[in-house]
């Protein structure tokens, strides 16, 4: 039972900071031998069931079950989801360390050899004798032990520490005590086993403990084995054999274990059974980007780069400085800083009968052809339904145009790369008509290195890139409309297949004065959009005056008091919401005269009176839906509140009727959380 004022998630906390105690004093007792291997594989086990029924409860968790408010609560979650995975992989290695002898997937290599090297002798005397025993067995009986014979020398047999529910093809449901054997065993944690009614299927190892008492049938089961054993010790060399074969061909199927088929179940098949109804073209592939975004959390999402960075000492900031002459934030120019505009996209195929598309985009970031090294940033594309292949960029509209439609971005990276660029992902995001089952698939993707071969930055111009197909790690992906890695044909014939090539068309320009002094008060590393960068801009300096100079000292670490600095990061990833400050800003500053925008102070003012009154106001409000991508209603539903909050407050701004707006019991605000106003600098600091 959780004490009096401690809610879930808070005691959840408190359960990871025990279990990495305990993970910390197992690995100093497994690395000076303080106890047996058996005890401490035991604890290891232990562990590993705790941190998975804890995971498995947090998923569960919704911020309704927290008995007081609690700020930030879908990142503190994912935040407390990713110290436990972190805490399960270190367990799974070093139960794989721990975990006795007995069947793999793969045998290592050293002990290949010393096989080969004890078994050398015996295998040039005993050739003869072996092959003449395998002539004289029945050929149907060999292909019955082919058939039946595991691929591992002897299962082990394991007891079923906890219930386990396969919710997944493919998955055994057991219950705790039942007796295994376990038929094979790979790295990824998911054995091959069987129950005492002959069923198989997969179970996790964390739910497995070794030693168990075999039953009645099992040890009939093992007397007829002992039986027979003088007869798979005649044929025992030959069966390695085969075995050393399988093996082979295992290694070399794609897929070799059974993590790598659980995967292509549920995602390579999805892809390749839309591809056999039509649905989409063979170069479509899941979106790497998305996953990334998915799985990694806040690392690759704007509002964690937007956050302040600690130097190596931990006492202060590497990328945060304050100009002691005027009192700004010290302007700083990483190795690249480049502005370009995404223009449009050309003979892009489209998805087929059966599939809805919600969302035609484009995701950007830094890449070196490894690694990602910047947010992900998503623009989202128009077309006109008489041509679908034709994908457009930042089209005409009346008022202010939404940052997702805006393909004017910027991009600042430090880091130092010879093949640094900016990688393009064409997708679309879909639901399948017959289960509405989403997902989102990569159309295809296109790179353009930001230096020539001389280390020399492109100049301003517009480039036109084709696009490939399949993943930036894929490699001659051929499809139709889109371009393979390579290609044997001759010079005239790619000049007739590059006039019906897919084709991105990017634009790369200078920025003015302006817009260099606004882009050197970022943080090192970002891509966004052009049109917010005033608003990132200001907020870099608040951030500025209240880590700078509103401290007592540089190490004071208690909570600041300053809401614009604790709620306008998670703006970055509610795009919408950012062009409701954008807008409230704009009104703001055409009814300021001169004297006041000359007043530092007094724009400062304002401007947080402005994010107050717009985005602070909405995201607290207990009307406005959560945000979801390419989920239309929701978007709809929230553009209403926004343009009808914003209209309300513009129409009474001055008056007194401007606080009834605020109070208005439509949009009741939800529970009070401190951290919508208070600024946790040991929580976010990156």
């Amino acid at each position: 039972m959780p004490s009096k004022g401690k809610g879930p998630l808070q005691v959840v906390h408190r359960e990871v900071d025990d279990m990495r105690g305990k993970l910390e004093s197992l690995l100093k007792d497994v690395e000076g031998e303080v106890e047996t291997k058996e005890e401490s594989f035991r604890r290891c086990q232990e562990l590993q069931i705790s941190a998975e029924k804890t995971l498995k409860n947090l998923t569960k968790l919704t911020k309704a079950d927290e008995i007081a408010p609690v700020g930030n609560y879908d990142q503190r979650k994912r935040d407390e989801q990713g110290r436990l995975r972190n805490v399960l992989e270190q367990l799974d290695k070093l139960s794989v360390e721990l975990s006795p002898p007995g069947p793999s997937t793969e045998p290592s290599t050293s002990d290949a050899q010393k096989e080969d090297g004890e078994d050398g002798t015996e295998e040039s005397d005993e050739e003869d004798s072996d092959e003449d025993t395998a002539d004289k067995e029945d050929s149907p009986k060999n292909e019955n032990q082919a058939s039946t014979a595991p691929p591992q020398s002897e299962p082990c047999v394991y007891t079923v520490l906890s219930d386990f529910k396969g919710d997944q093809e493919g998955d055994l449901t057991v219950e705790r005590g039942d007796t295994l054997k376990i038929l094979k065993k790979t790295s990824d944690g998911w054995w091959l086993a069987e129950n005492a009614k002959g069923d198989r299927g997969v179970v996790p190892r964390t739910y497995l403990k070794i030693g168990s008492v075999l039953g009645d049938d099992d040890k009939e089961e093992e007397e007829d084995e002992e039986s027979d054993e003088e007869e798979r010790e005649d044929s025992e060399e030959e069966q390695e054999n085969e075995e050393e074969e399988d093996e082979e061909k295992q290694s070399h199927a794609p897929h070799a274990n059974w993590s790598t088929l659980r995967k292509a179940l549920t995602e390579i098949d999805a892809t390749d059974v839309l591809s056999a109804m039509g649905a989409i073209p063979s170069g479509f592939r899941p979106s790497t980007l998305s996953k990334l975004l998915t799985d990694e959390g806040a690392k690759y999402r704007g509002s964690h780069l937007m956050q302040p960075q600690l130097s190596q000492s931990q006492l202060s900031f590497s990328d945060l400085f304050l100009d002691p002459d005027t009192g700004r934030v010290r302007p700083r120019h990483p190795r690249t800083c480049v502005c370009f505009s995404l223009w449009s996209c050309k003979r892009i195929p489209t998805p087929g009968v059966g599939v809805q598309v919600l969302s035609r985009h484009i995701r950007l970031c830094a890449f070196d052809g490894t690694r990602v090294l910047s947010n992900i940033h998503t623009v989202r594309a128009t077309y006109n339904p008489k041509s679908p292949k034709t994908w457009l960029f930042s089209p005409r509209t009346t008022g202010i145009l939404p940052t997702l439609l805006d393909g004017d971005c910027f991009l600042r990276c430090d880091a130092h790369s010879p093949d640094l660029g900016i990688l393009f992902e064409l997708g679309v995001t879909f639901i399948r008509n017959s289960t509405g089952e989403r997902g989102d698939l990569s159309c295809g993707w296109a790179f353009l290195k930001l230096n020539d071969a001389a280390g020399n930055p492109l100049p301003s111009r517009t480039y036109e890139m084709p696009v490939s197909g399949g993943t930036p790690y894929e490699k001659d992906v051929d499809a139709e409309g889109l371009l393979p890695r390579s290609s044997t044909t001759g010079v005239f014939q790619q000049m007739l297949k590059a006039r019906r090539l897919s084709k991105l068309i990017v634009k790369f320009k200078t920025p003015n004065s302006r817009v260099k002094t606004q882009l050197s008060l970022l943080p090192d590393t970002l891509l966004h959009c052009l049109s917010c960068l005033p608003l990132l801009a200001m907020y870099r300096q608040l951030l500025a005056d209240e880590l700078l100079v509103n401290r007592p000292t540089m190490q004071n670490a208690d909570l600041i008091f300053s809401p614009v600095v604790a709620t306008f990061p998670i703006l970055l990833d509610q795009v919408d919401l950012l062009d409701a400050v954008r807008s409230a800003w704009m009104d703001a500053e055409s009814n300021m005269s001169r004297a006041q925008k000359r007043d530092e102070a007094q724009v400062k003012q304002e401007f947080a009176k402005a994010f107050q009154s717009s985005a602070s106001f909405l995201l607290h409000t207990s009307s406005f839906p959560p945000h979801r991508w390419a989920d239309t209603p929701s978007e709809e539903q929230r553009s209403r509140l926004i343009l009808s909050t914003l209209e309300a407050l513009k129409r009474t701004r001055g008056q007194s009727e401007s606080l009834e707006v605020l109070a208005d019991p439509a949009h009741s605000p939800l529970a009070f959380d401190i951290n919508e106003m208070t600024f946790d600098l040991l929580r976010v600091a990156r």
